[in-house]
């Protein structure tokens, strides 16, 4: 159906994460994908959802001289908040296990910014979805780090993986946008530029 509404767009997913190019293939939506190997930074006066925001308008920027008149672009970033600290992808299975022992018995807040890009418009947004974790157990968390990869993931889990299964108690918004992309609000969005 988006099809239909964006066929004059040659749509682009600016990014190397595996889970958004299945989750715009769910959507339905034909599509290139293009990556950039920049490292992105943020202003420490930005905080939550703005982050987020900042972080996907950053990437789009990085392909600015590069878009055709038909081109759409889409760029999101996801972060990971608990108590005001940002838990990006760790750095090797000791971060990983320090990050989910934090989240473990805590609800912490996943927030992903989209940025969908012409060369003559730009609509920036974000979504927020609460995550509670059980009290992980130490051997869970060593069970998860040692056969699942958690080094490619803000704050160090999938939600669709092993221990999303089992030690997720209740999720509060976008089930999607935990795994990379809200795709509700991107679905409504994308109707904007028909």
């Amino acid at each position: 159906m988006l099809n239909d509404f964006l066929a004059k767009y040659n749509i682009i997913l600016a990014s190397s994460s595996p889970r958004r190019k299945e989750l715009l293939t769910d959507l339905g939506v034909k599509f290139t994908i293009k990556t950039t190997s920049n490292e992105e930074t943020y202003p420490a006066i930005l905080k939550n959802e703005d982050i987020a925001k900042f972080l996907a308008q950053e990437k789009a920027s990085y392909f600015l001289n590069q878009l055709k008149s038909n081109d759409l672009l889409i760029t999101a970033d996801t972060i990971v908040t608990l108590d005001g600290i940002i838990f990006n992808k760790p750095k090797d299975k000791n971060e990983a296990f320090n990050i989910l022992s934090k989240l473990s018995d805590n609800t912490h807040k996943v927030i992903t910014g989209v940025c969908i890009k012409t060369q003559n418009k730009e609509l920036v947004f974000s979504s927020t979805t609460l995550v509670t974790f059980k009290k992980l157990l130490e051997q869970e968390i060593n069970f998860y780090i040692t056969n699942y990869n958690p080094l490619d993931k803000s704050g160090s889990y999938g939600i669709q993986d092993w221990i999303g299964k089992v030690g997720i108690t209740t999720i509060k918004g976008s089930y999607t946008n935990v795994v990379g992309l809200p795709l509700t609000e991107l679905y409504e969005n994308l109707k904007k530029f028909k």
